[in-house]
């Protein structure tokens, strides 16, 4: 199962962890995995060229985890949200592959 965790500060996005892998498929077939990783890449790329943020990010690709923060200061509503929303969707719920959850830091 990916496990993805949301974090918030002051009811701000301030970072994000994605762990861990679906289990849909094999390994180099899991085409849900790739899915959300996809996603969390994207949503990296896009606060990365899209903003000024400075921000953090720590991958360890064999556990399959990417661990994302914000350096200075919170606010990326809308890019972290939409990466949410993406990975969210009731069809993922419904696979059981996936679990989203949010953490006041």
């Amino acid at each position: 199962m990916t496990n993805i965790t949301i974090y918030c500060s002051n009811n701000d996005y301030v970072g994000f962890r994605v762990s861990g892998h679906s289990g849909y498929s094999e390994a180099g077939y899991d085409i849900v995995c790739a899915g959300i990783s996809a996603l969390t890449i994207n949503c990296i790329n896009s606060i990365e060229k899209l903003t000024e943020e400075k921000f953090s990010v720590f991958q360890h690709e064999d556990d399959g985890v990417i661990d994302y923060m914000l350096d200075d200061k919170p606010g990326m509503e809308a890019e972290i949200e939409s990466g949410e929303l993406c990975v969210s969707d009731e069809e993922m719920e419904m696979m059981n592959t996936s679990k989203i959850s949010s953490i006041n830091i």
